[in-house]
């Protein structure tokens, strides 16, 4: 994989990790009567594991960029 499409990856992931957090968010902000505590639950579930997402995604564009840079270091 090239640190290109690594770095695209990252950033697709960081996308795709926001707009699920953004959803799950106002499916809790939406939610008029509580009814019970598993209402929430996998809206919440799912948040943490988008931030899990959006982390390692992050992870990935900060080693892209990284290699990126290592490689300008090398040819110039």
């Amino acid at each position: 994989m090239s640190s290109i499409s690594a770095l695209q990856s990252g950033v697709t992931g960081i996308q795709s990790g926001m707009q699920s957090l953004n959803n799950n968010a106002a499916k809790i902000a939406s939610s008029e009567s509580i009814q019970s505590a598993a209402d929430l639950t996998e809206p919440l579930v799912n948040m943490l594991l988008d931030k899990q997402q959006v982390e390692a995604s992050a992870k990935v564009v900060e080693a892209s960029s990284k290699m990126i840079g290592s490689i300008l270091d090398i040819k110039v």
